[in-house]
């Protein structure tokens, strides 16, 4: 009865309606959130929620992730709902949802447009199936440009906004700082709008608005700095670079053109790094010169793709969830540019004919197009194949060992960093060599050691000469055992290697005294 009024419903929605693409998209992203099998990366927050001992022991254990609180705090609430880490799926198909919704029904981009963004990479794929941080960046930057008209009254809105952006990731971080530059710099610079604000506003919100930024600010920074003994400094460990290296000056480019355009260019291909490079930049000028009327967006674009790429060349090129800001910095601004009138301020100073503008309009159109078209079937095809493909193959090996009755077993499961999805489908802990005893999540820290599958055996043989009594362990590895021991009877017994993420293919095992 429920399909029925849902599909009768959605009959009568024009097809060029934003809700028709609302619709779609939130069946669809049901569909594909409940199929897709969660990583490491998705259930280790989880797990670090779910076992840490206090507030206290909560806040110790995120410093060391790399990440600001927010997420972790939106997961404790989650787990007081319901505590199972699908809530935390559901959930973040809300927020992409709801991105996607903000999108459609309020940005100034036309029907095709908004079908294709919505359909692309990042929102379809990225942002939507694997569950992380990373979706909140668009939640936060959409609703910013929705009710950015709202600073001639007060600020307090943007502030906010601001203030959850910076506490959702590092790059939220990024781009939150660069909104607030811009937000300075047209305050500072343009007197009509700030006599403007002045004369609608309250009397304090100004200072109120900056104290939020400022202590949203320090809190992500606080949170983002790692301990003294973390030695993955939360996933960034290759130190800064401070030298100047082209190849990786044209990688770090190479990260624009990959967030654009869905490639990342050959690291070890001069040729590919060069045209890469030179495509991505054509963009940018591009998008500069088809905001040069509206200096404030224009201001914001330099800024964010600055500070991005900045951080990008210095400590860490990323993943397509981390550069894909870069996208939605570009997005972010030409929404924003649909708030203010075309100044000749800057194409007086650089003398540029307005036919000349006139020209890159039209090829900016073709370019964001061509963008939109690449990003749509991306999306499409990477939402289909995690409907083949299983991202991980946690999700199976997990049903397996249920199924079995194998989850009261002494499991010893190794490498712990890639057994986190395993505990937080099973609901329980394992004993992991590389810290000698019982655990969940795994933080890159001082007491925890890799080993290789020797120690793994060895500590096995330990256990099970000092158990009370005589039983057998289920040994869980995510790489094929290749090593024996003569003291110890070792039967495999299946494994599961259908899995995207090659490091999260699972092989279980007998191990028993021989």
């Amino acid at each position: 009865m429920v399909s029925k009024s849902i599909i009768k419903y959605t009959s009568k929605i024009p097809l060029h309606s934003p809700w028709f693409i609302i619709i779609i998209f939130s069946i669809l992203g049901l569909i594909g959130i409940l199929n897709h099998s969660m990583w490491r990366d998705e259930l280790n927050p989880w797990l670090i929620v779910r076992d840490s001992k206090s507030f206290e022991d909560l806040i110790a254990n995120i410093h060391y992730e790399g990440h600001p609180v927010l997420w972790y705090f939106s997961l404790a609430m989650l787990r007081k709902i319901v505590d199972n880490p699908i809530i935390m799926q559901i959930f973040h198909l809300a927020i992409t949802v709801v991105s996607v919704s903000v999108f459609c029904l309020y940005s100034p981009f036309n029907y095709k447009q908004k079908f294709l963004f919505s359909f692309g990479f990042f929102p379809f794929y990225e942002y939507l199936l694997i569950s992380r941080n990373y979706a909140f960046s668009v939640l936060f930057v959409f609703t910013f440009c929705t009710v950015f008209s709202s600073r001639k009254k007060t600020y307090a809105y943007l502030a906010i906004l601001l203030g959850l952006l910076a506490n959702s990731s590092a790059y939220g971080l990024l781009v939150s700082f660069s909104l607030s530059l811009t937000l300075l710099a047209e305050f500072c610079f343009d007197s009509e709008h700030r006599q403007q604000y002045f004369s609608q506003s309250q009397k304090y919100d100004l200072f109120l608005s900056i104290l939020i930024i400022i202590f949203c600010f320090l809190l992500s920074v606080y949170i983002l700095t790692p301990p003294i003994d973390s030695y993955l400094h939360g996933g960034l460990n290759n130190g800064w670079i401070v030298e100047l290296d082209i190849r990786h000056f044209l990688r770090s480019i190479g990260r624009i053109f990959g967030s654009y355009l869905l490639i990342i260019p050959a690291h070890k291909k001069w040729i590919d790094l060069i045209v890469c490079a030179v495509i991505a930049l054509f963009i940018v000028v591009l998008t500069l010169l088809k905001l040069s009327k509206k200096p404030v967006p224009l201001f914001f674009y330099i800024v964010g793709n600055s500070v991005i790429f900045a951080f990008t060349y210095l400590r860490f090129l990323g993943m397509p969830r981390h550069f894909g800001h870069f996208y939605l910095v570009l997005i972010a601004a030409l929404w924003l540019g649909s708030y203010y009138q075309e100044s000749p301020v800057l194409l007086n100073k650089f003398s540029i004919r307005p036919n000349s503008i006139t020209f890159v309009h039209q090829w900016h159109h073709v370019v964001l197009m061509l963008i939109l078209y690449i990003q749509c079937a991306g999306g499409i095809y990477s939402f289909s194949r995690d409907l083949i493909v299983p991202f991980s193959a946690s999700r199976e090996t997990a049903q397996y060992i249920q199924n079995s009755g194998l989850n009261h077993e002494l499991i010893v499961a190794s490498r712990d960093a890639n057994m986190a999805p395993l505990s937080g489908y099973l609901h329980r802990k394992f004993y992991y060599p590389q810290l000698k005893g019982m655990g969940s999540f795994t933080l890159f820290k001082k007491g925890r050691k890799d080993v290789e599958q020797d120690e793994i055996l060895s500590q096995i043989n330990y256990l099970l000469k000092n158990q009370d009594e005589q039983k057998k362990i289920l040994l869980i590895l995510n790489k094929k055992l290749n090593v024996k021991r003569n003291d110890l009877k070792i039967v495999p017994i299946k494994d599961f290697k259908r899995s995207w993420v090659d490091d999260e293919r699972y092989y279980l095992y007998w191990v028993d005294e021989a």
